[in-house]
């Protein structure tokens, strides 16, 4: 039998989230921090790209997590998810 998409996603995601848990939480916020930063203070389309790192992360730990969340823990980052996707935007896309 075929496994789910989710069901895939989970088993390639497993040495990615268990060597994530290895890092230190000060080193893994510390490079959320960097990213974010870079977000903010470097160049069109180079500051949105870090947005999209971003996003790219959270979507997947969304993902990952959505079965074990709350009605509000979901809507708090999707909400999270949207901001960073919105802000990724406006930095790629030139003004016009």
């Amino acid at each position: 039998m075929a496994l789910s998409f989710r069901s895939r996603l989970e088993h390639a995601s497993a040495p990615w989230v268990e060597r994530l848990n290895t890092v230190p939480r000060p080193v893994a916020f510390g490079v959320l921090i960097v990213l974010l930063a870079v977000g903010v203070f470097a160049p069109r389309p180079w500051g949105g790209i870090a947005f999209l790192v971003v996003s790219a992360f959270v979507g997947w730990l969304l993902f990952l997590t959505w079965q074990r969340l709350t009605r509000p823990e979901r809507l708090m980052r999707i909400a999270v998810l949207v901001l960073a996707i919105a802000v990724a935007v406006v930095r790629i896309v030139p003004a016009g």
